[in-house]
């Protein structure tokens, strides 16, 4: 293989990211290496710890390559990979929030977030306060002398109000907080959070980077100055994720580009349809000029993902069922990012910040179906709803 070039495209530098085929006899992929015994060859070499592999929890050649690719898709320090999207949120708070300090979520988060921070964090003696997700540079007002962490995510994955997160970044950092950002719809391909002032980009790889609805994995990347603790953290913790589960990712990697760009099409497409559509009273994707972000996301972003919400015209629940239960292509499943096209109602009573709609949310990802297959199931939900 020959040296990396900064000035390929996205999609060359996902195919051949990560490892290089000669290290390997020249097989294209690294080996999937199961393991969790390292051998030393003598006595001096394991109490020095003088080898690159020492133990399976502290990397393998196979965690190596999908580390590395990520580390080159995210321009950071260093990546952990973890057993799910979920511990990779939880990892980065343990490591960076200790008893007595005080902790910023933006209200939008994704609530098994919101879950972990109310159930665990709390109980560890921090203190956890939500803040609207459109406060930007007025967060100052927020900070503490023990605000230790800015947890941001944009956009959110149920209801999709961007953050402005260089503003965010710029007043927090300059305050000693660590920016944390959950970018897992976007991926690093739409937009590069330490480019913007963040300090830790967190995925969920469950999603795009595999790409299957098969594997569950979450990666954590860091700038230079917060790696050291991250990977402290990631090693007592010992949340390691499975080579063969790391390997699927990496292997969903390589094609990640162009199923996210027919993701991306598919669904801009499929919003600005749903915008005309009767018993559709809002359609909340970022990437439409409608939605009343629309500015922050062109600004920052490169690309828009396959998920986004609409809000029904009226109704309550059986509207919400009736429209869910007539889909045909839709599955009824958490998740997204795999080639199936999913649908599922959004809860908001966990909200601390008012956040008032026409009807019922309901989330939608499109999948790698055909556009009209998908247009036609998603008008015989709505006619359901209608006649709810």
């Amino acid at each position: 293989m020959t040296k990396k070039n900064d000035k390929w495209g996205i999609n060359t530098r996902l195919a051949h990211s990560g490892n290089n085929p000669r290290d390997f006899f020249g097989f294209v992929n690294p080996p999937v290496v199961h393991g969790s015994t390292v051998l030393y060859p003598d006595a001096g070499t394991m109490a020095a710890r003088g080898q690159k592999y020492t133990y399976g929890t502290r990397g393998t050649p196979t965690t190596d390559a999908l580390e590395a690719a990520i580390d080159e898709l995210e321009g950071s320090a260093g990546t952990i990979l973890v057993p799910s999207g979920l511990a990779a949120v939880t990892v980065p708070l343990l490591a960076f929030a200790s008893a007595g300090d005080h902790v910023l979520i933006v209200d939008s988060v994704y609530h098994p977030t919101r879950h972990f921070a109310d159930n665990m964090l709390k109980r560890l003696g921090i203190d956890v306060e939500y803040y609207a997700p459109h406060v930007g540079a007025g967060i100052k007002a927020l900070l503490r002398p023990n605000t230790k962490i800015v947890f941001t995510e944009s956009p959110a994955s149920n209801t999709f109000e961007m953050q402005d997160i260089p503003a965010i970044a710029k007043v927090a950092r300059a305050a000693g907080a660590v920016v944390m950002m959950d970018n897992t719809w976007a991926t690093p391909l739409y937009f590069k959070p330490l480019d913007h002032g963040v300090d830790i980009s967190i995925h969920a790889a469950t999603k795009y980077p595999a790409g299957h609805s098969d594997v569950l994995l979450g990666t954590v990347s860091a700038n230079e100055a917060c790696w050291p603790r991250l990977r402290e953290a990631f090693d007592a913790l010992g949340c390691c994720a499975a080579p063969d589960d790391v390997y699927q990712v990496l292997r969903g990697l390589r094609t990640m580009g162009v199923r996210l760009e027919h993701h991306s099409k598919s669904a801009l497409d499929i919003a600005r349809w749903l915008e005309g559509q009767p018993g559709v009273a809002r359609v909340l994707h970022p990437a439409l000029p409608s939605h009343p972000d629309h500015a922050l996301w062109k600004r920052d972003f490169s690309g828009s993902s396959g998920v986004f919400s609409i809000v029904l015209a009226g109704g309550g629940q059986k509207q919400a069922h009736a429209f869910l239960d007539a889909l045909k292509i839709f599955g009824l499943g958490y998740s997204w990012g795999g080639f199936e096209s999913l649908a599922v109602p959004v809860f908001l009573g966990d909200r601390t910040v008012s956040t008032r709609y026409e009807g019922p949310l309901i989330r939608l990802q499109i999948g790698l179906e055909d556009v009209a297959d998908i247009k036609a199931d998603l008008t015989a939900g709505l006619a359901a709803a209608a006649s709810a």
